[in-house]
């Protein structure tokens, strides 16, 4: 073959290249975020479930930190918005982070930015309508994962906590779209 005539052959090995990556570009933080909520939510969707201290043997999450307890709340928004109720544990770093469908960070807070008091958050679609005067996430994907993370100094006080972190909550709350 001349010069010229690897030309389509090259052309269309390049489109198929382009297409493939940007195929895997647009699925695969879907793909990622959709493992994730399955392995977080043995107790439920759109429910906070308080896990045990992560070990090689359990690791619902990538690269989990030994120092940290999780607590996750994977969501659902087909049913309507989601409040996040987090109760800060005197003297300890937390946070929560929200993720979208797409792995995207959408909302972080911790303890500092709380002033160490509770907080709220409703986490809805564009069109979801909300109580007057709640903070509100607004997120075009209809799942993610609400993700709090408590510090620890040692893996034993665990157990002692585990009634100030079952005040952290998350729950479906029913309103009328907005017109």
């Amino acid at each position: 073959l001349s010069m010229t005539g690897w030309r389509g052959p090259l052309a269309v090995l390049l489109l198929v290249a382009a297409l493939s990556f940007a195929g895997a570009m647009i699925g695969m933080p879907r793909a990622l975020m959709g493992v994730a909520i399955d392995r977080l939510s043995a107790g439920g969707v759109n429910r906070m479930s308080h896990g045990a201290l992560a070990t090689p043997e359990n690791q619902p999450i990538v690269r989990p930190s030994p120092d940290l307890a999780y607590s996750a709340c994977p969501y659902d928004l087909t049913s309507g918005p989601l409040v996040v109720t987090v109760v800060p544990v005197a003297g300890r770093y937390s946070s929560l982070s929200v993720f979208d469908g797409r792995t995207d960070v959408i909302f972080v807070r911790n303890d500092v930015q709380a002033a160490g008091r509770p907080y709220r958050i409703a986490i809805a679609l564009p069109d979801q309508a909300v109580a007057p005067g709640l903070e509100t996430v607004r997120t075009r994907e209809t799942q993610g994962i609400a993700l709090i993370r408590l510090l620890l100094t040692r893996p034993e006080e665990l157990p002692q906590l585990q009634s100030a972190r079952a005040q952290s909550t998350c729950a479906t709350i029913a309103l009328p779209s907005a017109k």
